[in-house]
């Protein structure tokens, strides 16, 4: 895809928490994404690792309101000791 038009959002994001003290495994994935319908969906997938987990997707009017709701949950669950992966 050219660069002109390739988006500036990020559109896939994976976080994880790792402490194995307290038996913590978890990960938090964030995804952009168009359905055949155009319209623009945020989906999130987290849970246990090693697990399907729990999904929830939430349509939105444009891309850039998606992004900034996937930046918004991202920096709450990296302040919770998420990590990028």
């Amino acid at each position: 895809m050219p660069d002109e038009l390739r988006s500036p959002i990020k559109h896939h994001l994976v976080l994880h928490r790792i402490d194995p003290e307290q038996g913590i495994r978890r990960f938090y994935s964030l995804m952009i994404e168009r359905d055949l319908f155009g319209t623009v969906r945020l989906v999130r997938n987290w849970g246990r690792i090693g697990t399907n987990g729990r999904e929830l997707a939430e349509e939105f009017e444009s891309e850039q309101e998606a992004g900034q709701t996937l930046e918004t949950l991202a920096r709450a669950k990296r302040g919770r000791g998420y990590q990028d992966l």
